[in-house]
């Protein structure tokens, strides 16, 4: 039985990947993730630049995860720079990050993955064939757009943030409002969950070191230790003792590995380290998709996001309570105390998992370097480690069937392809 399949690139990813796979004599010889995007040069782009530009510039790695990347280059810079932020930042900080990830993980649910599942090629046809289920996504998409604008001046690429602070401020009509809407929401999001928990999922397991951020109080997306589902906790400013990036020739892209030879952030990561700091609703969505850590399904992933959908949803509902009961102020960003060769250390769960963001900030302020480790790079290993298990239990299969749960486990990890290059090789 000889097999080839030679995807030239998955479709519903962002950025450019390629899967190849070659089967000789029933026996698999070839298995890759290629990752074959141009390089990209933000972190040489930063060098020399004030420190205040470093989050607007940063936040231009993507369209998607925006907002992350500038809270967490925000808070590379304040680590360096001794900056002690209000308690007022901090939560209006948590509330447009739960916007971000809101708006991501209902478009890859809805419009990158369940195409798959309802049988057509995109979310075009889908639109046809179910109308109403594009129509929640629109109206949750709409949602977590405004909730963005209404704290950070606009819902891509953030003007109202920065180092220590914001420039704008939601009044509490504003912060009323969606309130309001996010109340509203419950419903499309409980139809979220219904629609999630319907699909036939499909069946492949693979133990793998699960690593996203931890906080004992609160499901951590900014700030914390960074946790492995292998025992280890580990400062932040620690982190390259886990990422340990290395190169191969089949990508642009740096891979990672810690305690095994591949590891994997996002959702599910998230999901099986911190279960039990998950909002209640949240809990009870996960045993409406028959959840319970550990998960060892990567394709599950997509489920994971669905119950962080809710738990967003609720606690970006308690932290406007907390808001309103504070009463909104405006206020003067928290000072900054440039100092000779000052490094600090940002870290956040951006929607698909953990971002580093390190820089070195000189006494006049400007950056004389800086480290940025993207999600989809510390996923790639583990991606590809997932085909080489999933190839041989899927031989029997037709070659386009294959290729249909290759290309959904791809997906299913919600790679954003273009942010994880960082390799360029001139000869």
């Amino acid at each position: 039985m000889n097999k080839r399949i030679d995807i030239h690139h998955v479709t519903r990813v962002e950025g450019h990947g390629n899967i190849v796979v070659e089967v000789k004599d029933g026996k698999m010889t070839e298995c890759r993730f290629d990752v074959v995007e141009a390089p990209r040069f933000f972190e040489a782009m930063l060098r020399g630049r004030p420190y205040l530009e470093a989050s607007h510039i940063t936040s231009r790695i993507c369209g998607i995860c925006a907002t992350g990347h500038a809270t967490t280059s925000l808070r590379a810079s304040e680590a360096a720079l001794d900056v002690e932020l209000s308690e007022q930042t901090k939560l209006l900080r948590k509330l447009v990050f739960h916007g971000e990830i809101l708006d991501s993980h209902i478009l890859h649910a809805y419009m990158l993955v369940a195409p798959d599942f309802l049988g057509v090629g995109s979310v075009i046809p889908l639109a046809t064939s179910h109308r109403d289920v594009v129509l929640r996504a629109l109206r949750m998409k709409k949602l977590s757009g405004d909730l963005c604008a209404a704290i950070s001046g606009r819902h891509t690429h953030p003007i109202a943030m920065t180092v220590g602070g914001f420039t704008h401020f939601p009044t509490a009509a504003e912060l009323t409002a969606l309130r309001q809407r996010l109340i509203d929401s419950r419903a499309d999001v409980d139809a979220t969950v219904e629609l999630f928990a319907s699909l036939s999922w499909p069946k492949f397991e693979r133990d793998t070191e699960y690593i996203s951020l931890y906080k004992p109080d609160e499901y951590a997306f900014i700030d914390g230790e960074i946790k492995s589902s292998d025992g280890a906790t580990i400062p932040a400013e620690r982190y390259a003792e886990v990422t340990n990036e290395y190169l191969v020739q089949h990508s642009s892209a740096k891979l990672t590995r810690h305690k095994r030879g591949s590891y994997m952030v996002g959702a599910l990561a998230r999901f099986n380290n911190n279960y039990e700091q998950l909002h209640p609703r949240a809990k009870a969505a996960a045993q409406k998709l028959g959840m319970q850590p550990k998960i060892t399904n990567p394709y599950y992933n997509t489920a994971a996001q669905v119950v962080e959908i809710v738990h967003c949803t609720e606690d970006a509902i308690r932290l406007i309570d907390e808001l309103l009961s504070r009463g909104i102020k405006p206020e003067e960003p928290a000072p900054a105390r440039p100092k000779k060769d000052a490094r600090g250390v940002g870290v956040c769960e951006v929607p698909r998992g953990l971002l580093i963001h390190c820089y070195e900030i000189q006494e006049d302020g400007s950056l004389s370097g800086a480290d940025c480790i993207i999600p989809t790079n510390q996923n790639v290993a583990n991606i590809e480690a997932d085909m080489r298990s999933l190839v041989p239990q899927i031989l029997d299969k037709p070659v386009e069937a294959m290729q249909l749960d290759l290309e959904m486990l791809v997906r299913a990890y919600d790679p954003c392809i273009s942010c994880s290059v960082h390799v360029l090789k001139l000869d």
